[in-house]
């Protein structure tokens, strides 16, 4: 097929180009290399499929309306996975606009995209802090999620309405994936993993909220990809016991369907950093301190729609996710 995968150059758009070339696809990836975290990294990333035959980079922003009309008109892509936003839920509070313009106005630009170009199927990246204020673990598609707690979460929720009113609309097929807390090799420096192995590296404090009491759904970045996969391989199609009266948020009459992408094992945020500790043998300072502005307590993936959609499953324990991590990042930095 050819596909195009917006977010190339990001943590998780690179992973699953390397996993669509392997397979046989013509991929386009577009990215427009923004500063929130270092660009180095992004194109060390890059470099790793750059002369990929098959492979064409577009350094383009999802928010720039021109460029994205061009690149679907060059392209003609038969699938879109549109990975790009602007990530961090503590960001957010800093610089709300930038979510506003990537987030929203991006993927108003993306589903025009697919609309005007027949594109067969959209899958799209959404996020487990659409949950918000709901507390009744594990999260399911079921749950309400009417209540984010950042902007970053809102524009996510946004995304998934907007994603409907198309499906509804124009027939164009969508899913949305809600991810969970991934992690891995060639990860954000802006998320805790990266953070907390430099720190310890450095023999620095590492800083940790909740007291380290809070729990997360962390899911290895190639369980992730091989979700996105294989949810990309099937439309989204219309779910023909949806009712009004008594209607279910996780899918619809239309071709729209909503997925958690989680590993379902909830683990503490000690013991994270206690495999962090064994995997890179050394102890972590910590300092531990109350929960920030935005963030959700806990999280837990029901995963069971996924799972009976496309036989998948999360593959990787936390312990051996770490311990890739931490090999991957004494490579890369030389620490």
């Amino acid at each position: 097929m050819k596909i195009l995968v917006t977010g190339a150059a990001g943590f998780i758009g690179s992973a699953l180009v390397a996993r669509l070339l392997a397979r046989g696809d013509t991929v386009t990836g577009l990215d427009n290399h923004n500063a929130y975290y270092d660009p180095a990294l992004k194109e060390a990333r890059l470099a790793r499929q750059a002369a990929h035959p098959a492979y064409t980079h577009l350094r383009r922003d999802v928010a720039d309306r021109a460029a994205m009309e061009a690149a679907f008109a060059e392209f003609l892509p038969d699938r879109v996975v549109h990975l790009a936003a602007q990530a961090g839920v503590r960001y957010s509070m800093d610089n709300p606009l930038a979510y506003i313009d990537s987030n929203l106005v991006g993927f108003a630009h993306v589903l025009e995209g697919c609309r005007r170009h027949g594109v067969e199927h959209l899958v799209y990246a959404s996020s487990s802090s659409v949950y918000g204020a709901n507390t009744s673990l594990p999260f399911s598609e079921r749950d309400p999620a009417d209540h984010p707690l950042s902007l970053y979460a809102a524009s996510k929720r946004a995304n998934e309405l907007m994603a409907h009113s198309y499906s509804h609309l124009y027939a164009l097929p969508t899913t949305g994936l809600r991810f969970f807390t991934v992690y891995g090799p060639w990860g954000r420096p802006d998320m805790a993993l990266f953070k907390f192995t430099r720190a310890i590296l450095a023999d620095e404090p590492i800083d940790v909220y909740s007291e380290g009491r809070h729990s997360r759904d962390f899911t290895y970045i190639d369980d992730i990809v091989e979700g996105v996969t294989r949810a990309l391989d099937r439309p989204a199609q219309g779910n023909p016991d949806w009712r009004g009266e008594s209607p279910d948020p996780g899918s619809s009459a239309a071709p729209w369907r909503i997925y958690n992408i989680g590993g379902h094992r909830p683990v503490a945020l000690l013991d994270y950093i206690a495999a962090l500790e064994k995997a890179l043998g050394r102890k972590a300072k910590m300092n531990l301190l109350p929960p920030q502005p935005g963030d959700v307590p806990d999280t837990c993936a029901d995963t069971e729609d996924l799972r009976r959609a496309f036989d998948w499953q999360p593959r990787v324990a936390v312990e051996e996710g770490v311990a890739r991590f931490a090999a991957w990042y004494r490579d890369y930095y030389g620490a």
